[in-house]
């Protein structure tokens, strides 16, 4: 199974590392981008998916667990040297997908542009703005960034999405192939969540000693930010996100909603 490498993910695959669902699930970290590449590629069954390659691979979501947000989600950022109505040129995170769409769904729904695409690169913000008028950096990268500090233009994205429909955004999922959904999959990625809430404490401690951002930030990032529970709202979210999305995209899956397997 192949699950995304940011903080965002961990409270998901707590109980998959720790818990009693160990012994389902035997995970390999990488960035979005990547994770989605290894399902394509049949080099995984399962992945955290971006919400984006989900539709492009016509893939199933597993109903219960995600990663939203339902307002500012704060590592999902997008900084420019113009203002967000004469951007013309945008670099893009490499290991992003569905934000590089939402990227572009929120220029041009919101703010009249289309702007070109520069080839992935790493999330390096000066490299990247030398290049482009805008930069999008997402996940951890994003959030080792005071983005009031710097004296670019920038926005974030669920903030912005969530002001455009007033739903959540929905950037990744558990997805597979039918024949992999089933309910004890169902159920153990449900509960490795519920163990990861449930030792939050010990999450924030453990990964400030890792990844070097103050507990404070962390907490705040994995309670009031990040948004794990896929429900209703949450689903229809994604399915007004990928009927963003056709507009620039076509040839996108149909979301199939399940409440329960």
């Amino acid at each position: 199974m192949a699950a995304v490498s940011y903080l965002n993910t961990v409270p998901l695959v707590w109980g998959a590392l720790h818990g009693a669902q160990h012994s389902e699930m035997r995970l390999e970290f990488h960035l979005p981008s990547i994770c989605a590449d290894l399902v394509r590629e049949k080099k995984a069954n399962i992945g955290i998916l971006p919400v984006i390659e989900i539709a492009r691979q016509g893939l199933e979501v597993f109903p219960g667990a995600c990663i939203a947000s339902d307002g500012p989600v704060r590592s999902i950022l997008l900084f420019s040297k113009v203002p967000l109505s004469q951007i013309k040129s945008l670099a893009c995170d490499r290991g992003s997908r569905t934000s590089v769409m939402l990227a572009r769904v929120i220029l041009r729904q919101v703010h009249g542009v289309d702007p070109m695409l520069l080839p992935p690169s790493a999330p390096e913000l000066q490299t990247m703005l030398a290049a482009a008028d805008a930069a999008l950096i997402i996940g951890d990268p994003a959030l080792a960034i005071e983005p009031e500090a710097l004296p670019y233009f920038w926005v974030d994205l669920g903030e912005q999405w969530r002001n455009l429909t007033g739903l959540p955004m929905v950037f990744a999922a558990w997805a597979a192939t039918n024949r992999w959904i089933t309910p004890r999959l169902e159920k153990a990625f449900i509960s490795s969540l519920q163990s990861g809430m449930a030792n939050l404490d010990l999450i924030v401690a453990e990964q400030s000693r890792e990844r070097g951002f103050g507990e404070d930030l962390i907490r705040e990032y994995l309670t009031k930010n990040i948004v794990f529970k896929l429900g209703p709202r949450e689903f229809e979210g994604m399915r007004t996100f990928l009927n963003f999305a056709g507009e620039l995209e076509s040839n996108l899956s149909p979301l199939a909603e399940r409440t329960s397997i």
